[in-house]
């Protein structure tokens, strides 16, 4: 299959941060292209979990100190001007990105988790994925009625996975003011399964 090229949009400032954030995670080799084919540290694994998938995996960024530390302030950007109480983060990527901006901005941050992994009285959500379903769930004391609630992950496809974690928070009365990714992969539609809310990402990737 030949590679697929697609118009890749930044919302960074300044050409350094442009050229960073496209060596360190996307590994682009020209500007406004992205090369499906190439070796970067977000790389692509076709076929998993399922026929039909192409798995975006982070761990690469995570082992590279330059590219983990741009990721998290480049998020934590996202949050500027933002007035909000809480991080939220979904099971597992989103803990990782979510509990560093956490920390740095002195917010607590609530798990998001796949059903069976909490021990206290929960509220879940159930979803579909690309390759089944899942159910995800909250504490039922982890937000406060009224709580202004940010939520983080690594990367927005369909937005499933997020839509539901929305209801979560909305099911124990939160306000979701937020929503940031690293990555988004506009080709999905998962900004438009999130209409009505306030989504950003570090990376648009116009492509699948």
């Amino acid at each position: 299959m030949a590679p697929q090229e697609s118009k890749m949009v930044m919302h960074t400032k300044g050409q350094m941060h442009y050229e960073y954030i496209c060596k360190y995670i996307l590994n682009t080799y020209k500007e406004g292209t992205y090369n499906e084919n190439s070796k970067g540290l977000y790389q692509n694994y076709p076929g998993f979990p399922g026929e039909g998938i192409i798995f975006r995996d982070v761990t690469s960024v995570l082992q590279d100190a330059d590219a983990l530390k741009l990721s998290i302030d480049e998020l934590a950007k996202r949050l500027e001007g933002v007035d909000f109480d809480v991080i939220a983060g979904a099971e597992s990527r989103g803990f990782i990105f979510g509990v560093p901006i956490a920390y740095n901005l002195h917010k607590p941050f609530v798990p998001i988790r796949k059903k069976g992994k909490l021990p206290r009285e929960t509220v879940s959500v159930s979803y579909d994925l690309e390759y089944g379903s899942a159910e995800i769930e909250m504490h039922k004391d982890s937000i406060k009625p009224g709580q202004k609630v940010v939520i983080v992950d690594d990367l927005i496809a369909t937005g499933g996975t997020i839509e539901a974690a929305i209801k979560l928070v909305e099911q124990l009365g939160g306000e979701v003011v937020k929503v940031v990714f690293l990555m988004e992969l506009a080709g999905l539609k998962g900004r438009e399964r999130l209409s009505g809310y306030d989504v950003a990402s570090v990376i648009c990737y116009d492509g699948k």
